[in-house]
């Protein structure tokens, strides 16, 4: 059995490696277009920064990993064309094309990132190979002073912030109103906010429209002059020459495949960045480019071909990054996706410290859970913070993974010492909090709800300190600390009352009490906190619209 695999990353040499492992008698070639296979590309911004000093420390020996797996690896080989009935390749290297024939072909090319216009003024680079990331180094090292990057995705942001560690002054600029698309607008804010403490330039609204004359040009004409540009705008599924090849292209322009990851033609098989996942929420086709999930579909794959199939599960598309020493964790779906779908939830916010309050070194996290309305399951998270955000969106996505509803996570044991976490883990929390509105217990408003409520005419009621409403309050609030709520109740409505704290906890508090004294309320979700962030962000979107 010859089998052939195009993509040598991490879909690709997964499947060869574990394919060899399992068939010691096939014959494996793997063709990749470009100089490297099997390179760490998540590291590629932190060899640029100098967090990784050695270059060779993200790259892999191709003759090391072609002896030890008995592997035919041939870089800077580009399939141009897939002849399926033939069942041969068309393949172009070094200026000269040549044929290939398989068995079985395996599709592992990745995503390509969507070139920005550039007249050559300003050296232009995206960051997904290793020679794009050498070229990044060069231009840096040659003395330049400033950068712009062009994209808010995860690529971006760890770029801009490996430029400023190496001393550019770096703009970045996102098409939207924020940075991130997997977050909602007040989880986004905090990002900013560590953004702009580092001195980058932060752009909103306005897309890059090309590179000209030394500088990149917005829609709208302003101009940012850059020595570098980093093109960090997106990628698309490298989809040819499947599609040329007449396989069949999903709705979302990624190759389509089975949940074995076989294409319409029984003959190939396809994993990676290029090909569409199942959706854990909806189950519905997605795109998910994350090193993981490639990695372990490219594994299944080797399965499928040596006979010992298992169906891939559904994408919960979970996702870490570091931005200047904040961690940024997300996983499922976000409200603004929910709402736009139609899709009934609710939502919670929570502001706990990531360990024990009296431990020295605790700091807060702020959470985000989105829960269905009628089966109590977990439809996304949102998580920021300096220290503990890991370990909690790992949590959740098992959670989401092991069918564990939300109300659930308040019962989960779950490791505990003060320096790690706290006896009622954050995770805890949600449970609790998703269990008493489940339940009825309990009821919230969401920051964007809160403008329509007070229009109108309910009262907005803060329960924080004196000290605390006078740092800062929600326009149209009335102060009436927590510890006086029971003397002062009388001076509140007796209906359409909405309370709030600092985080959500003291405001829950304050409406299970006003409830049992003859009142109608409800507590503001998240609390001050949420609401500050979500205005934050709200202020981007308004000078973007401007």
């Amino acid at each position: 059995m010859r089998v052939v695999i195009v993509g040598g990353v991490a879909a690709g040499m997964s499947a060869a490696t574990r394919l060899r492992r399992l068939d010691e008698t096939a014959e494996i070639l793997v063709l990749e277009a470009g100089e490297h296979v099997s390179f760490a590309n998540c590291g590629l911004p932190y060899h640029v920064g100098g967090v990784i000093p050695e270059r060779a420390a993200l790259l892999r020996d191709a003759d090391g990993l072609a002896r030890r797996f008995r592997l035919d690896i041939r870089t800077r080989h580009r399939v141009t064309a897939i002849d399926r009935e033939a069942k041969r390749l068309r393949v172009e290297a070094d200026g000269t094309a040549s044929e290939e024939r398989y068995d079985v072909l395996v599709l592992a090319q990745g995503a390509e990132p969507d070139a920005l216009p550039a007249d050559g003024s300003v050296p232009v680079h995206a960051l997904r190979s290793v020679d794009d990331m050498d070229g990044i180094v060069r231009v840096v090292e040659s003395g330049a002073r400033s950068a712009v990057v062009v994209g808010g995705g995860y690529i971006g942001l760890e770029t801009a912030e490996n430029l400023v560690r190496r001393g550019l002054a770096v703009a970045l600029v996102a098409r939207g109103d924020q940075v991130l698309h997997t977050l909602d607008p007040e989880m986004a804010a905090p990002v900013h906010r560590v953004l702009q403490d580092a001195g980058v330039d932060l752009r909103f609204g306005a897309a890059a429209t090309g590179v000209v004359d030394g500088a990149v040009v917005l829609e709208g004409g302003e101009r940012l002059p850059a020595d570098l540009v980093v093109d960090a705008t997106g990628v698309a599924p490298r989809s040819e020459p499947a599609h040329a090849a007449g396989l069949e292209l999903g709705p979302t322009g990624g190759i389509a495949v089975d949940a074995r990851h076989r294409t319409s033609d029984p003959a190939i098989l396809a994993a990676g960045d290029a090909v569409e996942k199942r959706d854990a929420v909806d189950g519905g086709p997605v795109l998910v480019a994350l090193a993981g999930l490639a990695n372990r579909h490219g594994r299944s794959i080797a399965d499928v071909i040596a006979g010992e199939p298992e169906d891939a599960a559904p994408a919960i598309g979970t996702a870490i990054v570091q931005v200047f020493g904040l961690a940024v964790a997300t996983l499922g779906w976000t409200e603004r996706r929910l709402l736009a779908a139609g899709r009934a939830h609710r939502v919670l916010h929570t502001h706990p410290a990531q360990h024990a309050g009296y431990y020295p070194g605790a700091t807060p996290l702020s959470i985000k859970l989105l829960v269905d309305a009628e089966t109590d399951q977990v439809l996304g998270a949102q998580i920021t913070g300096r220290d503990g955000v890991d370990k909690r969106i790992d949590v959740l996505a098992t959670a989401i993974a092991g069918g564990i509803p939300a109300s659930a996570l308040s019962r989960l044991e779950l490791a505990y010492a003060p320096q790690f976490g706290s006896a009622k883990d954050p995770v805890n929390l949600l449970g609790y909090v998703a269990g008493n509105l489940a339940s009825g217990a309990a009821a919230t408003v969401q920051w964007h709800e809160l403008p329509g409520l007070q229009r109108s005419g309910w009262t907005l009621v803060d329960v924080r300190t004196p000290q605390e409403f006078a740092a800062g309050a929600i326009p149209g609030a009335v102060n009436v600390p927590l510890d006086d709520l029971r003397e002062r109740h009388g001076e509140l409505p007796a209906e359409r009352l909405v309370v709030h704290c600092q985080v959500g906890q003291r405001g829950a508090t304050a409406a299970r009490l006003l409830n049992q004294l003859g009142h109608a309320a409800a507590n503001l979700d998240g609390g001050y906190r949420t609401w500050r962030d979500a205005e934050a962000t709200r202020r981007h979107e308004t000078e973007a619209a401007a």
